[in-house]
């Protein structure tokens, strides 16, 4: 098959380090290609692939004060949607934007749904000719009709998973009130382990207000935005992966990845955490900051090598090329 993958551009693809959406099309884009299918990957020019590259963005907007985001992601759009009918297959990474030019596309489109931001993008999706694909059942939308449900895989080689740790927690994501980093820093206190804290700052006053002042360089350290190698070292470093959202999350790389390491999870009942937290063996989902508290002790006791064996088993990027290919073909009755 001739496949286009068109990832977001707000940071380059893979990412140094924050940019899940990027991510995601990186291993799938490298996974089709180890494949044999015949793949082009939209991204920014500096990105790393073994697929064939096309860009029109230099690089990131998201790093670059100067770029406008909404015109470079128009630009990147117009010159796939060019393109179009080189392809059996294009693979929309990008949200809704490409869905406003659905009609034009000269090849079919398939469109991961990486989350929605508001119901008031919903029509961008009802009135779409796409085919999409969500990437947990929980973020489903009664509007819309689906392909498949179809979980992100992780590269597993990239987390070394480890059987003996330290007793830290850990909390990975981006510093924001959804992501919950000042309850984790109380459940942290009440449990009485040291919080080390990994992603970006993304609310400034949420950071200033609730966090930056508990930052003391021993009980509880921010680290900022850690790339994989870093990633893989903190996380199978850590006792337990905090993850106290307060949003009904999609997904969850950062509860993948720590169990990819062996660390299990402690997470807040909501959004996609019921499907990705096999209860009792990688995990524990809970409703709130005391039970979270109760549940620490308990996660930190689990065998590491049944949460990696789990990760291996249901998370892996081969799992995932897979079953992006079982879409493709039903698409092209292959």
């Amino acid at each position: 098959m001739k496949i286009a993958i068109l990832s977001s551009v707000a940071w380059r693809t893979p990412p140094l380090d924050y940019g899940p959406w990027e991510r995601v099309a990186s291993l799938l884009t490298e996974g089709l290609v180890a494949r044999g299918e015949d793949v082009t990957l939209f991204a920014t020019a500096d990105s790393r692939t073994t697929a064939a590259l096309d860009a029109v963005l230099p690089h990131g907007y998201a790093s670059d004060p100067a770029m406008d985001g909404r015109v470079w992601e128009a630009l990147h759009i117009a010159h796939a949607l060019e393109r179009s009918g080189d392809f059996d297959i294009v693979h929309n990474h990008l949200d809704w934007l490409p869905l406003a030019f659905a009609g034009s596309w000269r090849a079919p489109l398939v469109t991961t749904i990486h989350g929605f931001s508001g119901p008031d993008i919903l029509p961008a999706y009802a009135r779409a000719a796409s085919n999409y694909v969500s990437i947990s059942d929980s973020d489903r939308s009664a509007e819309l009709d689906y392909l498949a449900t179809v979980h992100h895989g992780i590269d597993l080689a990239e987390f070394e998973p480890t059987t003996e740790t330290g007793s830290d927690l850990v909390v990975l994501g981006r510093i924001h009130p959804d992501k919950g980093t000042a309850e984790a820093i109380e459940i942290a206190r009440q449990s009485g382990r040291r919080l080390i804290i990994c992603g970006p700052v993304v609310d400034a006053r949420y950071f200033a207000e609730q966090v930056e002042p508990f930052l003391d360089d021993e009980r509880v350290i921010h680290l900022g935005s850690i790339g994989p190698a870093e990633r893989s070292r903190v996380l199978g470093a850590s006792a337990v992966l905090l993850h106290p959202i307060h949003f009904a999350e999609p997904f969850g790389l950062a509860v993948v990845e720590a169990m990819a390491c062996g660390t299990p999870v402690v997470a807040y009942r909501r959004g996609s955490m019921p499907e990705l937290i096999d209860e009792g063996v990688t995990g524990f989902t809970v409703a709130d900051a005391a039970a979270a508290v109760n549940a620490v002790e308990r996660a930190a006791a689990l065998d590491r090598a049944a949460v990696r064996a789990v990760a291996e088993r249901r998370f892996s990027v081969e799992r995932m090329v897979d079953e992006y290919l079982a879409v493709y073909c039903s698409l092209l009755n292959r």
